[in-house]
């Protein structure tokens, strides 16, 4: 059974204490809130001074989280403004339990509505195989909007994701937590979301985590196994991996009963109204 650890923090948290932390409760895997190093504090006025603080992969922000990994045996999702060549990046790094980064995912549905248009969006949802001590599992990200659109996690799954990890910034209110509720259970796949406390910018905290697995043998059941308050914390929590795969093997959902042949106009570009706007990216 992974044990993941929600850094439901503020982000002057000291990493060292935090990594420290989660190994002495066991944690698997430590997951991080959306754009760690400066706390999602971005802005639509002076775009320059914040896109100013992007970092590069070899910077000592990453070659820290690395080392930190190492030492304490324990994978982590550690977040990131990423300076590319492209412009800036909302960046999420899979470091594994020995230091080695082994999955980079940009932001794909970055929020153009807002100061976010600044940033440079990813190209694509990967997924990889992570060793843990608890096991191999196949992992897949999103962060903060992608969870809006049900192509990221649907591409997920279909890449053989069986744990989503979520970095977060925004509030968590019912219908947002629905949405990875959603994601969950069409995709029969866990869902864990780290998000920024109450008093980090609007965040409210509320990191959850849903293991994937909607029905048992008693009927319905709630596929949220965990869900933090509104206050800072290092929390943790532990989803039933065997299980899920079983499930897997045995329930409708997922890949088997799909017909994309009929879902052409998915990959449509064309927008008419009322869906028209003026700062969409092209």
């Amino acid at each position: 059974m992974p044990t993941i650890a929600f850094a439901q923090l503020e982000p002057s948290t000291p990493v060292e204490d935090i990594c420290a932390q989660a190994a002495r409760q066991g944690a698997d895997i430590l997951l991080f809130p959306e754009m760690w190093n400066i706390g999602y504090g971005i802005s639509e006025e002076e775009p320059e001074v914040w896109l100013s603080r992007a970092l590069t992969l070899d910077s000592a922000y990453v070659e820290g989280f690395r080392t930190l990994a190492r030492r304490h045996e324990v994978a982590i999702l550690a977040t990131l403004l990423e300076a590319t060549d492209e412009g800036a990046r909302n960046t999420a790094l899979l470091i594994d339990r020995t230091g080695s980064i082994v999955l980079k995912y940009a932001k794909v549905h970055t929020c153009d509505f807002a100061a976010e248009r600044h940033l440079s969006p990813g190209n694509g949802f990967r997924t990889c195989t992570l060793e843990t001590k608890a096991g191999p599992v196949n992992v897949g990200i999103m962060i903060c909007f992608d969870r809006e659109f049900p192509e990221s996690a649907r591409i997920l799954m279909l890449e053989g994701a069986e744990l989503i990890l979520t970095p977060n910034a925004c509030p968590m209110e019912i219908n947002r937590l629905c949405q990875l509720r959603s994601r969950a259970y069409e995709n029969m796949l866990a869902i864990a979301t780290c998000n920024y406390p109450e008093g980090v910018g609007e965040c409210n905290g509320a990191s959850t985590l849903f293991d994937g697995i909607a029905y048992s043998e008693e009927g319905s059941r709630d596929m949220c196994v965990f869900k933090a308050g509104s206050g800072s914390g290092l929390f943790t929590a532990s989803f039933d991996l065997e299980a899920l795969r079983a499930y897997r093997r045995s329930e409708v959902h997922g890949n088997c009963y799909r017909h994309p042949e009929l879902y052409g106009m998915l990959i449509d570009k064309k927008v008419e109204e009322p869906f028209i706007r003026s700062d969409r990216r092209v």
